[in-house]
């Protein structure tokens, strides 16, 4: 039997799948298509509001704020846009600062959260999508951005790495050595009102092969690698409330740039022992190397800190025995709330989209809102968090 050339199999095999992704776009969507988010029910607006449904009527008669979509059975829905619009009307009439726009005011600063973990499996993309996605349906200014080379994030929000970004468009860009491009270039309005995103693909390793270079080079090339994230969201910190961070699954410059920049860290991790001692591992080489970047000038104090258990299955022994020892261990380090897992939020990633985005309908009643519920209750928790380091 003759030998493979790996090189020209892996590229055959990479040429295939490629070109079954574009033809399974195709059929999900138009060649022109772009992504949109649905319409939500008067119910669902209400809730998001903080209003009950009868005053969003009254609004709706007064003529006042954006007319609703009228549909079968006068049955009235409204767009994200149409939401920001009803929240930047009544907090402009409310009694309390921030009753709609819960975001930055007076002093506050861009609060960074990094999303993080190098297990695979630890759902650590879902999550952030699903944070990103939430907190701008709760009024917030949401930057998402994807340094994971895989570019699943980039993804499930409409954009397929290899064919959309081929003339570049990722953070790199911004932070390379050589001619860094303006941040503003490269970020891209998504179809969720409020969530902006800067989407990644392969080209996102170069900085991985940029920066030792540099390094044995002296440093030449502008601000060290640690600080070049941090410095490029400087251009835009006024335009946003917050910036999620779904970082790279290793502890590579990339990662450690991103954990400079930030100011809080969500760890994922899945209660199963193996996750525990890769956990462990991530943990022990990220503070050893986190402190020689703190040693060469990284800012290292943040906000908050908090494990977020993921894919979590309440009736398994086994899972709820590592949820114990990681609350004896940790205590107020782990959200109180937990991910389950759940086929509702799998069978939606199938088709590109978030618990946020698909049709209540495609599911039996009680999985989508047991799925619904853990995540709220997790994005709520970690919204908690935000406005007490905003000293709420």
């Amino acid at each position: 039997m003759p030998p493979i050339r790996i090189d020209e199999l892996v590229a055959e095999h990479a040429r295939a799948l490629s070109a079954r992704l574009q033809a399974h776009r195709a059929q999900l969507f138009a060649p022109d298509a772009q992504k949109t988010m649905r319409r939500f029910t008067s119910g669902e607006a209400a809730k998001l509001l903080g209003v009950n449904d009868a005053y969003l009527r009254k609004l709706h008669l007064e003529g006042r704020g954006p007319s609703p979509e009228i549909g079968k059975g006068g049955r009235r829905s409204y767009s994200t846009e149409d939401i920001w619009a009803l929240r930047e009307m009544l907090e402009a009439g409310a009694k309390t600062p921030g009753a709609y726009l819960p975001g930055r005011r007076g002093e506050d600063h861009l609060q960074v959260i990094a999303v993080t973990n190098f297990k695979g499996g630890s759902a650590k993309t879902t999550t952030a999508a699903h944070l990103a996605q939430k907190l701008a349906l709760d009024g917030f200014r949401v930057l998402a951005i994807d340094l994971d080379p895989q570019a699943s994030l980039s993804a499930l929000h409409g954009v397929q790495p290899e064919l959309d970004l081929s003339q570049g468009g990722t953070l790199y860009d911004a932070i390379r050595y050589d001619d860094p491009r303006p941040l503003r270039e490269v970020i891209r309005p998504t179809y969720v009102a409020g969530l902006d995103m800067i989407p990644g693909n392969l080209e996102l390793m170069e900085f991985e092969h940029d920066t030792p270079r540099i390094l044995a080079q002296g440093g030449r090339g502008g601000a060290p690698f640690f600080t070049r994230i941090g410095e490029a969201l400087g251009q835009v910190e006024g335009d946003y409330d917050l910036v999620i961070l779904d970082c790279p699954p290793q502890l590579g410059f990339l990662t450690l740039s991103a954990l400079s920049a930030a100011t809080a860290v969500l760890v994922t991790i899945h209660p199963q022992m193996l996750d525990m001692m890769s956990m462990c591992q991530f943990l022990l080489m990220t503070s050893n190397l986190l402190g020689v970047v703190s040693e060469t000038g990284g800012n290292m104090d943040y906000d908050w800190l908090r494990y977020v258990v993921t894919r979590y299955e309440p009736g398994d022994g086994p899972q709820n025995q590592m949820v114990s020892f990681m609350r004896s261990m940790f205590g107020e380090h782990v959200l109180n709330h937990t991910v389950l897992k759940s086929t509702a939020i799998s069978d939606a990633g199938i088709t590109k989209q978030t618990l946020y985005e698909v049709e209540k309908s495609q599911f039996t009643r009680t999985t989508y809102d047991r799925a619904r519920e853990s995540l709220d209750a997790v994005n709520g928790e970690i919204e908690g968090l935000i406005q007490k380091a905003w000293g709420r």
